[in-house]
């Protein structure tokens, strides 16, 4: 014996179906989601009419509604398969984890290049220590030996032979 009268049913059927229409367009009321949840809040029945029941025995059997709910959910990825998003904010979810994904590589790659140029920088100043200490010997080398005879300054500021440009 079915706890709602058929005219009950139909009226339900029809309102969750009229609901199902307003969703799928992206009619969604403040704070709602292109989901079961709302479809059943919009359509003004519970929301467990989606999903299976069990008997007494164990066994199940559909819910009075699942029917529509597969039907509303099959025409939701329909829609999301060609590329229509009837909620928003699922369209702004995808854009922000495609954009969070592309920040999340372009960090990755700024990560490495700076992992690159603090190596790069470590060797330099390594290369300029051991010059700069090559020098340095060789300076005081030189100055031990005294064979090394300073070239005298030209007075004036001016080239002994001329301009070179």
């Amino acid at each position: 014996m079915p706890r709602i009268s058929d005219a009950d049913r139909a009226r339900n059927e029809e309102a969750v179906r009229a609901a199902m229409d307003r969703l799928l367009r992206g009619e969604l009321p403040p704070g709602g989601k292109c989901d079961l949840k709302t479809l059943a809040a919009e359509a003004g029945v519970t929301r467990t009419g989606f999903y299976p029941k069990k008997n007494l025995d164990g066994t199940t059997r559909p819910g009075p509604y699942q029917h529509l709910g597969e039907e509303f959910e099959r025409r939701l990825r329909a829609q999301r398969d060609a590329g229509e998003a009837p909620d928003p904010r699922t369209a702004q979810i995808e854009r922000l984890k495609a954009e969070n994904a592309e920040l999340k590589k372009r960090i990755t790659a700024r990560d490495e290049s700076i992992a690159e140029l603090k190596a790069f920088r470590t060797q330099a100043v390594s290369q300029l220590a051991a010059q700069h200490q090559a020098i340095e010997r060789l300076r005081e080398q030189a100055a031990q030996e005294g064979k090394v005879h300073r070239l005298p300054v030209p007075r004036g500021g001016s080239a002994p032979f001329g301009s070179c440009s």
